[in-house]
């Protein structure tokens, strides 16, 4: 009887790099082949919530009316998307942005909150489709997809949060929510002024 051994020269670095790259690559099984789908809600009209294959599928992108991209997670590293103004150059009319964002606790997303909401309100208010995506889109691009319902539309967190819940499962980290909530207690400060 043969033993299996394999051997584990890799990088962790050179695996953890394939390992960001396996969720777009198509499964083929015995007589069965597996294509990733896009995974993407309308949370508010106009406003998509989305993940990285939705990101990349630029045939998707056009069939629902796309033209607004921001990419919470730029970047090349695990948990990122490697996609950027170069990636979408065949695609005319399509407006990109980029955040190079981790989704940790530590990370400071909330530096971003008025330049997201600036351009996702730029997008919706010209009639446009706006895609917020990061890698899963659940942590990130929620984020900031809150933040947009919160500076430029008045809602509160709780109120952003529920709506947004209602039409995707979302779940921002705990640092993140943490920053949500200093951006409520400050837009509640302006209001009353």
């Amino acid at each position: 009887m043969a033993l299996f051994t394999q051997s584990y020269s890799s990088t962790p670095s050179s695996v953890l790099s394939s390992l960001s790259s396996f969720r777009s690559r198509p499964y083929t099984g015995v007589g069965v082949t597996y294509t990733p789908t896009p995974d993407v809600n309308e949370v508010y009209p106009g406003l998509f919530v989305g993940d990285a294959v939705a990101a990349k599928d630029k045939a998707f992108l056009r069939r629902m009316g796309i033209n607004y991209v921001l990419n919470t997670a730029e970047g090349k590293r695990y948990t990122q998307v490697d996609t950027d103004h170069i990636y979408y150059r065949d695609c005319p009319g399509l407006r990109y942005k980029g955040f190079q964002l981790m989704d940790l606790p530590t990370t400071d997303i909330s530096k971003y909150f008025h330049i997201a909401a600036n351009f996702i309100d730029e997008g919706i208010s010209r009639g446009g489709r706006v895609l917020v995506h990061c890698m899963m889109g659940v942590s990130r691009s929620a984020t900031c997809a809150i933040a947009f319902l919160m500076i430029k539309r008045g809602m509160t967190l709780t109120e952003a949060l529920a709506l947004v819940r209602s039409r995707r499962d979302i779940h921002p980290n705990d640092g993140f929510i943490r920053q949500l909530q200093d951006l409520d207690r400050e837009l509640r400060v302006c209001r009353v002024r």
